[in-house]
């Protein structure tokens, strides 16, 4: 029975189906970490080495189990750290519950200590955001904030006064305030769209000859009904990176992902398709979608908002992915003709066939796609694979096939550095048993690297494999052949992660030639605990584009003309070559 207002916060979203909360101890929370140690059987707390990381496995929690992932900080600095990884989950859709402390009541704003107004500060982040304004408050403010961040899939946050959390929760509140008058019970709609535009998709889609699937987040639990869509419409399947395994990549039907990072046959489909089945997808970057006027368009998705936000759809279907194509399915007429889909197949062999190429190069410098390549050729059919943001994710959209029985993720729409390691430690929470592996760039790493103290604290068999490269790569590949420019400000001092992880209390390993790359991951792999493999690559590799365009390749000679530094070791690699062929 709670006696304290923060002994009924944690009951109430316990209640809620909360078992985890990622978070550091500080004063301005003392009275709710008093009431998680009283309540340690039912919730644990795992402690973080900065809110940030907390903050993004509470993202990553969400997204790898569907529940409520929930964050926890102290006031004033403590709060602000979690801003990073609270939109990591907004943009990303994923339902997060902050919860942050606040100095004495009668004291804010007057310019005492740590006196900042969190709850001012997370307006933009949140579709939920409160202040405990007394004890008899903090019931129905946990059960709103579960609510609508569960209904919203977006970030709520309760901001608690430090003097409230250890008060009576059993004294009288306001004449109006009748005692547990919220429910904890949790909604949901049937969330599919009307009969009419059904028919009104269905007849755009049966009439295109040439149709493409775009599948995004959204579409993750809807794998059979959108191969079994695909086999009717004669329709490759396009994935959008945070719907990478929306379909294995040993499907028939897909052509692998979209963009920049994306495949030579995905994109080729999207320029040549007539008609664009959007699945759960709001994928940012318009510019390799279909020009408008182009193909006709339907779209699915959850959020109304987002019909026709990125193309101009002529039907839009809310609902959620899997039933609505369910519903979609019997008004579907076969395709006949299937070249579309065949030329796409044809296409994705043969890229497949060079990403082996690449990932099986002997050179010395090692390439980076070779380690992505035989880390995916071990990952198991269980594993959860988590990504940070840079040349890393590329080489994983490339290089790194997934399997049906999987779960990988990335930042998405936020595209944030050092998220993978706290991705990757919410998954081996979540998920004990199964292999959870980070897949990480030294300069991402090495922004939140403490965390991997965290692993080791408790004993979590994380395998964390940093692509060492020395140097920002993403942002020095953009600097030449978005802008122009010679690269400067991007290279890193080199740091021994191996020697950091022995330090830590972990196993470190090192790979630096292609040749013992297979044999050395297998090792960590099997290695209990957890394991930091450095792989020290070659840094001039570019991360290249499905498509090179005559734009980005007379930047990238501007670049050179300009200077750049290491003008001569990049004339040696891969990207000059395909440069030279259009300017």
């Amino acid at each position: 029975m709670a006696t304290t207002a923060a002994e009924v916060l944690i009951d109430t979203i316990y209640d809620w189906g909360v078992d985890t909360i990622f978070g550091l101890p500080g004063d301005g929370i003392n009275g709710i970490m008093e009431a998680l140690r009283l309540r340690q059987d039912k919730i644990r707390f795992i402690q973080v080495r900065h809110e940030e990381a907390a903050a993004f496995m509470a993202c990553a929690y969400a997204k790898y189990t569907g529940k409520l992932g929930v964050c926890l900080a102290t006031s004033g600095p403590g709060g602000l750290h979690l801003l990073n990884g609270l939109y990591d989950a907004k943009l990303d859709g994923q339902p997060v519950l902050a919860i942050t402390g606040h100095h004495y009541h009668d004291l804010i704003n007057t310019h005492s200590q740590q006196d900042v107004d969190l709850d001012k500060v997370l307006m933009d982040v949140t579709v939920y955001n409160a202040r405990v304004m007394g004890p008899t408050h903090v019931e129905s403010l946990a059960d709103l904030a579960c609510r609508a961040a569960l209904s919203y899939r977006g970030v709520a946050h309760i901001n608690f006064p430090l003097d409230f959390q250890p008060q009576n929760a059993e004294r009288k509140g306001s004449m109006r305030n009748v005692p547990h008058h919220t429910s904890h019970v949790f909604a949901r709609g049937a969330r599919l769209p009307v009969e009419d535009d059904l028919q009104r998709a269905a007849e755009i889609l049966n009439a295109g000859k040439k149709v493409a699937i775009l599948a995004g987040r959204g579409a993750l639990k809807a794998t059979d009904e959108l191969e079994q869509v695909a086999e009717k419409l004669g329709a490759p399947i396009v994935k959008a990176l945070l719907g990478k395994t929306s379909v294995p990549d040993d499907s028939h039907y897909t052509t692998g992902t979209i963009g920049l990072i994306g495949t030579k046959p995905s994109q080729d489909a999207i320029e040549n398709c007539d008609t664009l089945l959007m699945v759960g997808t709001s994928f940012p970057y318009m510019e390799f979608l279909p020009k408008p006027g182009q193909a006709r368009g339907v779209q699915i998705d959850i959020d109304p908002s987002r019909i026709g936000m990125r193309y101009p759809v002529e039907v839009g279907l809310v609902g959620d992915s899997r039933r609505t194509l369910q519903e979609l399915l019997p008004l579907l007429q076969p395709n006949a003709d299937r070249s579309f889909l065949e030329q796409a197949q044809s296409g994705t062999k043969q890229w497949w066939q060079l990403m082996e190429q690449r990932g099986t190069r002997n050179n010395q410098p090692m390439k980076p796609q070779v380690v992505a390549w035989e880390l995916g050729k071990r990952l198991s059919d269980t594993a959860i694979l988590s990504v940070d943001s840079g040349t890393v994710t590329g080489w994983w959209a490339q290089q790194i096939p997934a399997k049906r029985g999987q779960m990988h993720s990335v930042s998405g729409t936020l595209a944030s550095m050092a998220c993978a390691l706290p991705y990757a430690i919410a998954a081996q929470i979540a998920y004990p048993d199964r292999q959870c592996v980070a897949f990480v760039g030294d300069g991402g790493f090495s922004m939140l690297m403490a965390e991997f103290v965290t692993c080791v604290k408790y004993r979590l068999p994380i395998k964390i494999v940093i692509i060492k490269n020395g140097t920002l790569g993403q942002i020095k590949w953009e600097q030449m052949v978005f802008l122009g420019n010679p690269e400067y400000g991007c290279e890193l001092e080199s740091i021994n992660f191996a020697a950091f992880a022995q330090a830590c209390g972990g196993v470190g390993m090192t790979i630096k030639d292609p040749a013992e790359c297979g044999e050395i991951l297998d090792r960590a792999l099997a290695t209990p605990g957890p394991v930091i493999v450095e792989a020290i690559v070659d840094p001039f590799e570019p991360p290249l584009p499905p498509k090179i365009t005559l734009e980005q390749a007379t930047k990238f000679a501007e670049s050179l003309a300009k200077g750049e530094p290491n003008r001569e070791k990049i004339a040696l690699t891969i990207l000059s070559d395909q440069v030279r062929q259009l300017i």
